[in-house]
C-alpha cells in the first residue's frame, strides 16, 4: 500500500514539475514578445536559404585559402604574445611565489576583469581605437588568452609540490630562483598543453572576429551573407569546420601526449 502511494506522489510530483515548466515558458513567451508564428510563416525563406546553402560554392574554394592562412596566423601569433604575458603574471597571481595575499590578489582581480569582457565586445573596442585589420584580431586574441592561461596557470602552481620549494629556500635561492628550478619544471607540461589548447580555442573564436572588422576569413563570411550569396557562405562555412577540426585533432594529440 505504501509503495502505492509512494508511485502516485512521484506521478504527481512529476506532473507538477512539468505544469510548472510548460506556465514558466508561457510566461517567458509573453514577456519576451516572441512570435513563433513569424517564424513559421517565414518558412518560404528558410527553405530558399537551405536549398542554396546545401549547394556549396566550390569554384570559390581558391579565394579562401589567403584568408584562412591569416586567420590562423592570427591566432598563433595571439596565442604566442598572450601566453608570453600570461606566464610571469600567472606566477604573481599565487602566493606560493609572491607569499603576499595582497599582491596576488590584486593580479586576480585584474584577470578576472580581463576574463569577464567578451571577444566580440573586446574586438569592436579594439576596433574603434586602432581600425580595421587583422592587427585587431591579434590583440583581441592575446587579451583573451592572457586571461584565459593565466588563470588556467596560477591554478596549477597552487598544486604542486613544496618540497622543491622548501629545499630552494633553505639553500638561500631567491624568489626568481624558485620559480625557475623549482616550479616551472613541475608544471611545464602543463603550460605546454594549456597554450595548444587556446590556440585551439583562439582558432574557432577568431572566425567570427571579421563580423566586427578584426580580419581573418569571418570578413568575407560578413559579406557573403550581407550579400546573400549563400553558395559561398556554404564554402566558407566547410572550409572552416574542416580547418579547426584539423587543428582540434592536432591538439588533442599534443596535449594527450604531454599530460
Amino acid at each position: 500500500m505504501k509503495l502505492q502511494e509512494t508511485v502516485h506522489f512521484k506521478w504527481y510530483k512529476h506532473l507538477l514539475i512539468l505544469i510548472v515548466l510548460v506556465l514558466c515558458f508561457q510566461a517567458s513567451v509573453g514577456l519576451t514578445s516572441a512570435d513563433f508564428a513569424m517564424v513559421f510563416a517565414n518558412s518560404g525563406q528558410m527553405t530558399d536559404f537551405l536549398s542554396r546553402l546545401i549547394h556549396p560554392d566550390f569554384s570559390y574554394l581558391s579565394k579562401l585559402v589567403t584568408p584562412m592562412v591569416k586567420t590562423l596566423q592570427m591566432s598563433l601569433v595571439g596565442t604566442v604574445i598572450g601566453v608570453a604575458f600570461a606566464i610571469p603574471i600567472s606566477f604573481l597571481a599565487t602566493t606560493v611565489v609572491t607569499e603576499n595575499r595582497w599582491l596576488s590578489t590584486i593580479f586576480r582581480f585584474l584577470l578576472g576583469l580581463v576574463r569577464t569582457i567578451p571577444n566580440l565586445l573586446l574586438a569592436a573596442l579594439f576596433v574603434a581605437i586602432f581600425g580595421i585589420g587583422e592587427a585587431t584580431g591579434v590583440l583581441t586574441i592575446a587579451v583573451f588568452t592572457f586571461g584565459m592561461i593565466s588563470q588556467l596557470m596560477f591554478q596549477a602552481i597552487e598544486t604542486i609540490d613544496y618540497g622543491p620549494i622548501e629545499a630552494a629556500a633553505a639553500v638561500g635561492a631567491t624568489k626568481l630562483q624558485i620559480a625557475v628550478w623549482s616550479i616551472a619544471p613541475q608544471v611545464l607540461s602543463q603550460f605546454v598543453s594549456y597554450m595548444f589548447y587556446a590556440f585551439e580555442v583562439n582558432v574557432r573564436a577568431s572566425t567570427v572576429l571579421g563580423y566586427v572588422g578584426a580580419g581573418g576569413i569571418g570578413v568575407i563570411l560578413n559579406s557573403s551573407l550581407a550579400l546573400l550569396n549563400y553558395e559561398r557562405v556554404s564554402i566558407i562555412i566547410l572550409t572552416i569546420l574542416v580547418t579547426v577540426a584539423l587543428v582540434d585533432k592536432l591538439s588533442e594529440r599534443v596535449r594527450r601526449s604531454l599530460l
